[in-house]
C-alpha cells in the first residue's frame, strides 16, 4: 500500500486509482479486511450524537471494518486523551466530531506521524494541517431554513411587523456556530435594519448570543434573564434557536414566564437535529420548527470516505476550497438538510428515522 497521504495529495496515477477501484464493491477488498477505525464523538448528552455514533459504527461494520467508539462527554481534554489512545492502539483512520475545534492540533500531529487519516465529522477541526477531509451538512443552509421559517410564520414578506425577536447561537468553540448564524442573518438582517424585527435585549452580535456546549439549561437561564430585564409589558414573537436542546431550554423559560397559557401564545421557536422530544413538541404546537439532518446519511458518507482512502481511491467531494480551517482548505462532502414543522413531520416516519409510535 502506498502512503495514504500520498493518495490524499493527489500523487497517485489515474491508472492506479482505477485499478484500486476494482478491489470489490463497497471496498470489500484491501484495507477493509481487518482495518480498524477510531470514532471520537463529543457527548452522550444529546440523542443526536448517540445516533451518530451508532450509525457510523454500523456503516463501517457493513463495509468490513472494526471500530473503536469513544465519547468525550463535552470535555475537550478528555477527547484529546481518547484520540491519543486510539492512535496508540493503531487504528487505520480517525473520524472525529470535535468538542473544541481548536484543541486538537497536537494530537493530530501524532496521527499524521503514524500515517493515520483524519476525517472531521460534522464540525470542522480548525488550526491544523493534519485534517484530511470534512463531512457535514450545508450548515449555512440550516441557518437559512430557520430564518425562512421565522419570516414565513411572522408574515414579514407581506410587510407585517414590527415583531420582537431574540437570537441564540451555538457553542463558541464549534465552527458550525458561525455558519448557522451567518446563514440566518443573511435573511433576517434586512428586517432588523428596516425595523420589522426588533431585538429588545440588544444582544445581536454572535459573541453575545453563543451557548457553551449547546447546553439547554444555559439557554434557559439566558432566556429567563432576557425576559426579566428587557420585556416587561412586551411580548416575544420569535426566537432564533440553532439547536433543539437550546430550543427546549428557551421554551422552558418562556413557559415559566406564562407563555403558552392564559392567552399568551408561545413565540415562533426554531431548532435543529429533529430530536424526538422536540419533534413531539412541534406536534403539540410548542416548538415551531426543526431542521432534519439524516445523520445516517452522514455516517454513510464518512464510512464511504474511509473505505475509499484505505483502499487508495480518491474520495469524491463537493468542494475543495470553501471550508478553510485557518491553515488550509479542507475538501468537503456536504449533505442537504430539510426543514420540518407541523405540516411535514411525517417525513421522519417515512424515512424510518422515527416510528409512528415514537411520535405519539
Amino acid at each position: 500500500m502506498l502512503n495514504r497521504r500520498a493518495v490524499l495529495s493527489g500523487t497517485m496515477s489515474l491508472a492506479f486509482l482505477a485499478a484500486c477501484s476494482q478491489n470489490g464493491e463497497d471496498g470489500s477488498g484491501g484495507a477493509s479486511e481487518g482495518g480498524t477505525v477510531g470514532i471520537a464523538m463529543p457527548t452522550r448528552a444529546s440523542d443526536r450524537w448517540l445516533t451518530d455514533g451508532k450509525s457510523v459504527v454500523q456503516s463501517l461494520k457493513a463495509r468490513g471494518y472494526k471500530t473503536k467508539l469513544v465519547y468525550g462527554d463535552d470535555d475537550p481534554k478528555a477527547q484529546v486523551s481518547q484520540i491519543k489512545g486510539l492512535i496508540e492502539q493503531g487504528v487505520d483512520a480517525l473520524i472525529i466530531a470535535a468538542i473544541d475545534n481548536r484543541s486538537l492540533d497536537g494530537v493530530l500531529q501524532r496521527a499524521a506521524d503514524a500515517d493515520i487519516v483524519v476525517i472531521s465529522y460534522d464540525r470542522l477541526i480548525l488550526g491544523t494541517r493534519n485534517v484530511d477531509y470534512y463531512v457535514s451538512f450545508d450548515n449555512e443552509m440550516v441557518g437559512r431554513m430557520q430564518a425562512h421559517h421565522i419570516i414565513e410564520k411572522l408574515g414579514l414578506e407581506d410587510g407585517k411587523g414590527p415583531f420582537n425577536i431574540e437570537l441564540f447561537a451555538g457553542s463558541p468553540d464549534d465552527n458550525n456556530t458561525k455558519y448557522f448564524f451567518d446563514g440566518s442573518m443573511a435573511l433576517l438582517q434586512p428586517y432588523l435594519e428596516d425595523g420589522k424585527l426588533v431585538v429588545p435585549s440588544g444582544q445581536t452580535k454572535l459573541e453575545r448570543i453563543t451557548t457553551l456546549r449547546w447546553d439547554g439549561p444555559t439557554a434557559q437561564r439566558r432566556m429567563s434573564g432576557i425576559l426579566t430585564k428587557s420585556y416587561g409589558g412586551r411580548k416575544v414573537d420569535a426566537v432564533l434557536s440553532p439547536y433543539d436542546g437550546i430550543s427546549r431550554g428557551v421554551l422552558s423559560a418562556l413557559k415559566s414566564a406564562g407563555y403558552g397559557s392564559g392567552g399568551r401564545p408561545l413565540p415562533v421557536v426554531t431548532g435543529q437535529d429533529a430530536e424526538l422530544d422536540s419533534v413531539k413538541s412541534i406536534i403539540a404546537g410548542q416548538q415551531s420548527q426543526t431542521v432534519y439532518k439524516d445523520v445516517r446519511q452522514l455516517a454513510q458518507a464518512a464510512a464511504t470516505m474511509v473505505d475509499d482512502i484505505l483502499n487508495e481511491r480518491e474520495p469524491e467531494v463537493d468542494t475543495s476550497v470553501d471550508y478553510d480551517n485557518g491553515v488550509k482548505p479542507v475538501p468537503a462532502v456536504l449533505l442537504q438538510p430539510l426543514s420540518v414543522d407541523k405540516t411535514n413531520y411525517d417525513v421522519l416516519v417515512q424515512s424510518e428515522y422515527f416510528t409512528a409510535d415514537q411520535l405519539k
